[in-house]
């Protein structure tokens, strides 16, 4: 058997090698970039590439560590990579510390810039105006449906969705102190004292409970104040210089958020792709069976399909619908123009690659 000096030795080893490496792959990057300013291509990140990748990182992983580690670590080189080429620069549904932070580190790494913004309109907002390169905002929870003003963004946007991310929320108890005993006071969202009141009924019934705007300013609460904890999810956690006196205690252990990359260009097909789009139709008896039958007739799958005023005129709707596959594959081209003869409008919102939940 080994020693424990000569284990130790072959990490060093390793961690020369694997340096050495990550060298060798940020010096690609730099290629990469210097490529594609001499050619003129002004898009220096590609959605679909980076899924690809993370894709087969996934499939040739042999362990201990799993799929989703394995992935993380990836993601974070490929993000310090891209900074090099150029930093990107995302806005974000504020403030710093939410879910909404966690899903764009989540999607863009650690190496990306985040501009936290104070209401869905000025993310689209900036992304428009070409102040960032991204945007991220929330669009579907498990629990408490669509969020309806990103839904309605899309009605007079032209940005496309590059991207999703799928977040399974867990809240921890974050405090400057040591234990349960030393808390007398909570600060949390509305939203997720609801979500968590059973646990805290059973541990904490007798500390007060007091609503904040955001899990963010919860936590930003519990660093000044002592006797407090907070709330929130790690990203506050770590923001604010606090540790966990208990993890995951909401009461659903599958509370999930989707969120949405935004962006101003398309995205090309990785392989494993979804697309999204915005229909109406006049009012008439099987409306929405027409505008439904050609997915069918094709065998392409709808994963979503949500009604929202159309604001053009009372009783008008609108039809945002999610299909599986990519807008420029053959089946479900050959479906959005049966679907173009038929819809008085139909709107490409994006197709981009599908997320996975972690």
């Amino acid at each position: 058997m080994a020693t424990l000096e000569q284990v130790r030795r072959r990490i060093d080893a390793l961690d020369q090698e694997i340096q050495r490496l990550i060298s060798e792959r940020a010096r690609c990057a730099q290629e990469i970039g210097r490529i594609k300013q001499q050619s003129g291509d002004a898009v220096f990140y590609r959605p679909e590439r980076e899924a690809q990748v993370l894709a087969a990182v996934k499939q040739r992983n042999q362990g201990p560590l799993s799929d989703d580690e394995m992935a993380r670590l990836f993601r974070e080189i490929m993000s310090a990579c891209l900074a090099l080429e150029r930093p990107l620069k995302i806005a974000f549904l504020g403030p710093e510390g939410t879910y909404t932070q966690t899903a764009a580190l989540k999607h863009f790494g650690h190496s990306a810039r985040t501009v936290p913004l104070d209401a869905i309109d000025e993310v689209f907002r900036e992304v428009e105006a070409g102040s960032a390169d991204y945007g991220v905002v929330p669009v579907e929870n498990s629990s408490e449906g669509m969020v309806t003003h990103t839904l309605d963004m899309f009605l007079s946007s032209g940005l496309n969705i590059c991207g999703e991310v799928v977040l399974r929320i867990h809240h921890h108890l974050l405090s400057r102190e040591d234990s349960l005993a030393q808390v007398r006071r909570i600060y949390s969202h509305q939203q997720s004292f609801a979500q968590c009141r059973e646990w805290l009924d059973a541990h904490l019934a007798g500390a007060e409970r007091e609503v904040v705007g955001s899990n963010a300013a919860a936590a930003r609460r519990a660093a000044e104040e002592a006797g407090t904890a907070a709330i929130a999810g790690e990203t506050a956690g770590e923001l604010y210089g606090l540790h966990s006196l208990a993890r995951n205690i909401e009461d659903q252990p599958d509370n999930t958020t989707r969120f949405l990359i935004i962006g101003r260009q398309s995205t090309e097909p990785s392989g494993n792709d979804k697309t999204s789009l915005l229909l109406s139709t006049k009012n008439r008896p099987g409306a929405l069976y027409s505008l439904l039958e050609p997915f069918r007739r094709h065998g392409i799958s709808l994963t979503r399909i949500e009604s929202r005023p159309s604001r053009r005129a009372m009783w008008d709707y609108v039809f945002f619908v999610d299909i599986e596959g990519h807008a420029s594959e053959p089946r479900v081209s050959a479906a959005l123009e049966e679907l173009d003869a038929h819809a008085a409008m139909v709107k490409i919102l994006g197709a981009f690659p599908r997320a996975a939940l972690d």
